[in-house]
């Protein structure tokens, strides 16, 4: 079998090998063949091969998928083809609440505090944490929820209308950023948020204009490190 592309120039493409994906319901693997084309019948598999890291490589070089090459500031924490995790100190925000019940409805549009955040895109998914600690975490440094509505357990961004850049480069982190802060929060997703005695409402109550530090003594801590968190391992909430 040949494929004849116009590219600037003819180019005869021969059918080689073949990519078989196997799928159930949690995970998926991938099976390399070899294809023989005899000219007077269809195409054949050869038996199953494992599929290299060295193959992936050389198929995406071949498709011009290539990593650009880009020079990492010091808030990047992680970074991988389609992963990048950076992450925040304290810093001051507006924050929009579109609550249907009309809960939060005196904090919308409000300045509050934030607590220092890190920050997960993988695969076009963004997931957030907290720190309790105002500096660059290590891989052992434990985190914390995210005292925000829209966030599920596992700190993923229920993103709903969110503007989200199609980019996980260095360049598209402050759309991201923005795209978070500027999309209503809108429901909780995970049952306890925050240590706060007043709760959520309480909590950001108490901070809406104020331009004192986010009390880092309301943030429920995790036994999740963040060398779990950028590998996607689950954690669940600590007492």
């Amino acid at each position: 079998m040949e494929i004849h592309l116009s590219i600037g120039q003819n180019h005869h493409f021969e059918l080689h090998e073949a990519l078989l994906i196997y799928r159930d319901r949690q995970s998926s693997f991938i099976t390399r063949h070899e294809v023989q084309v005899p000219k007077s019948s269809p195409p054949t598999l050869g038996p199953a091969r494992p599929l290299t890291l060295a193959f992936v490589e050389s198929l995406m070089r071949s498709l011009g998928g290539g990593i650009v090459a880009e020079v990492l500031p010091e808030n990047i924490l992680a970074k991988g083809d389609r992963l990048i995790v950076w992450w925040t100190p304290e810093q001051r925000h507006q924050m929009f609440f579109e609550n249907a019940e009309g809960k939060a409805v005196d904090l919308n549009g409000g300045i509050f505090p934030q607590p220092p955040l890190v920050w997960k895109v993988a695969n076009g998914e963004l997931c957030i944490r907290a720190l309790t600690e105002n500096r660059r975490p290590k891989a052992a440094t434990t985190l914390a929820v995210a005292p925000f509505w829209n966030l599920s357990d596992d700190g993923r961004v229920c993103t709903g209308t969110m503007r989200r850049p199609e980019s996980t480069s260095v360049a598209a982190i402050p759309a991201w950023e923005r795209g978070f802060y500027e999309s209503a929060f809108t429901h909780a997703n995970v049952g306890r948020l925050t240590r706060h005695e007043g709760g959520f409402d309480g909590l950001w109550e108490s901070l809406k204009g104020k331009r004192r530090r986010f009390p880092a003594e309301t943030l429920i801590q995790l036994p999740q490190t963040l060398d779990q968190f950028v590998r996607g391992e689950r954690s669940s909430h600590a007492d």
